[in-house]
């Protein structure tokens, strides 16, 4: 495994303006294939979107994806970690904070997203979890159907 953040984060990032609707915030995911968004105004990272959020904040209570702004369901003010932070101390502050993503910040822009997936592959490129993490959207890692 990489000694620093940079070296397990997942480059890029897909913000979205705050006031975006659900909708919106959804259409580059889909069009990226990845299950963060970075909420940010004006290059600051204010929030992030799982997929975990929308369930729990805005499909569970029935709300309307056209209406409800992004800024609403994210997870505002994350733990967030430099690239050049050791990955011990990424590791840390997610057991810490309960959480498994860190937006991986650069001079206050986002830079990258650390996750549990990205830190499986980096350690042990073979184990469940990195397959997982590397396996195509919908199931198509070969795996049996319970």
């Amino acid at each position: 495994m990489g000694d620093f953040a940079r070296e397990a984060m997942a480059p890029g990032v897909v913000a979205v303006p705050p006031d975006v609707s659900l909708a919106e915030a959804a259409q580059p995911r889909r069009a990226q294939d990845v299950g963060d968004v970075l909420g940010g105004d004006g290059g600051r990272v204010l929030g992030v979107i799982t997929d975990r959020d929308v369930t729990l904040r805005a499909v569970a209570d029935g709300a309307a994806p056209l209406t409800v702004s992004a800024q609403a369901v994210c997870t505002r003010a994350p733990v967030v970690v430099g690239p050049d932070a050791p990955v011990a101390t990424a590791v840390s502050l997610m057991r810490g904070h309960a959480v498994r993503r860190l937006p991986v910040v650069e001079r206050g822009r986002p830079a990258g997203v650390v996750g549990l997936g990205h830190l499986a592959v980096a350690k042990d490129p073979t184990s469940v979890p990195a397959g997982i993490s590397r396996a195509a959207p919908g199931g198509t890692t070969g795996g049996t159907r319970v």
